[in-house]
């Protein structure tokens, strides 16, 4: 009897290592390229055009990132502007590339900057069949930064950074490689790409999710080399950049815990840096005006009885015909004017004496 119940426990044990080391990693990877592994695209009805905003103007250009991959990149820029520095813009993740933030760089443009946009690999313009993963935001920022450092139409400017959420995220794992930058401002940013994914990964499995970090952690580390290591925490450090950290407490994308919060812990009484917190402005709205918010919250309510109307399944081309017909740009996206002329003295003030 004894024997037999050795032999059941080192059969468990022979079962339980088979999960650890083969199933395991292979769930893993399956798992984490199901969430990376397509590309995206802006839609039609919510893409911008330079027409859009009086006097804006742009050159597309190519780089090449990491592996080769060309990204489309795009100089912003007014005629006869005054010329303070120049923004590089990084964006966000699932609605495509930059071009949703086509009303950022009008903004900046009339404010004395030029601004460097760019579609992240897997994004709009950009090569790449998928995003493959957070940190290939940092690895395209950074080399969108080697770029612009290059480039004759910004030399010897000052760079500052602006990204949300993803974007974010990017814009403080960057500093690592660049801590030259004179400010960098985080919206809705979060500090390391893991814990985003145990952050989305408790959303559907709870602490089921634990188990499959060590390896989410290697797998990144495999995919993407130093850039996986990196931290925002990591990049203050390295870098002299004034930092701005603005986030909303309700934002259930990417949890305060994991941005805001664990930034303000280290660096709340640091002269350096400037946090800016709001009670009910989500995720996507962080610095739009609490008309447009509520523009928005409508339109949404008005879609859904369009969609009951219509059939009740929600579907791309019907929301696209929707928002083609209702959809007023300057009413759902009007900024807050108070915050953006924050962020451009905070920026004036690290470009100060060029």
């Amino acid at each position: 009897m004894k024997k037999v119940k050795k032999i059941i426990l080192i059969a468990a044990a022979c079962v339980l290592a088979a999960v650890i080391f083969v199933i395991m990693p292979v769930l893993t990877v399956m798992v984490y390229d199901d969430n990376f592994g397509g590309r995206y695209e802006t839609a039609e009805w919510m893409a911008y055009s330079v027409s859009d905003f009086e006097g804006l103007q742009v050159e597309e250009c190519t780089f090449a990132s990491n592996k080769g991959q060309l990204l489309a990149g795009y100089r912003y820029y007014k005629e006869n502007q005054e010329i303070k520095g120049v923004v590089v813009l990084a964006h966000g993740l699932g609605g495509g590339g930059h071009n949703t933030y086509m009303d950022v760089a009008d903004y900046f443009t009339s404010h004395g900057y030029l601004v460097f946009a760019y579609d992240i690999t897997g994004n709009d313009k950009s090569e790449g069949d998928a995003i493959e993963g957070l940190p290939q935001g940092v690895i395209d920022l950074d080399y969108a930064l080697r770029y612009v450092k290059q480039a004759d139409a910004y030399k010897d400017l000052p760079i500052v950074l602006f990204g949300h959420s993803w974007g974010g995220y990017s814009v403080g794992n960057v500093l690592n490689c660049h801590p030259d930058v004179k400010a960098a401002v985080l919206v809705a940013g979060f500090d390391r790409s893991t814990e985003l994914f145990e952050q989305q990964g408790r959303t559907l499995i709870g602490s089921g999710i634990k188990p499959f970090m060590p390896y989410v952690a290697l797998y990144e580390r495999l995919k993407f080399g130093k850039y996986a290591g990196y931290s925002a925490m990591d990049g203050f450090a390295a870098s002299d950049a004034g930092i701005m950290i603005i986030h909303s407490k309700d934002d259930t994308t990417v949890l305060p815990e994991n941005g805001y919060d664990k930034f303000y812990a280290v660096y709340g009484g640091d002269a350096r840096f400037c946090f800016i917190e709001y009670e009910d402005r989500g995720h996507n709205y962080v610095y739009y005006s609490d008309a447009a918010r509520q523009y928005h919250d409508q339109l949404n309510k008005d879609y859904t009885a369009y969609v009951e109307a219509n059939g009740g399944q929600y579907s791309a081309e019907l929301k696209a015909a929707f928002m083609g017909e209702n959809l007023d740009k300057s009413r759902c996206y009007e900024f807050d004017d108070a915050l953006m002329e924050r962020i451009s003295a905070f920026y004036d003030s690290y470009c100060a004496g060029f």
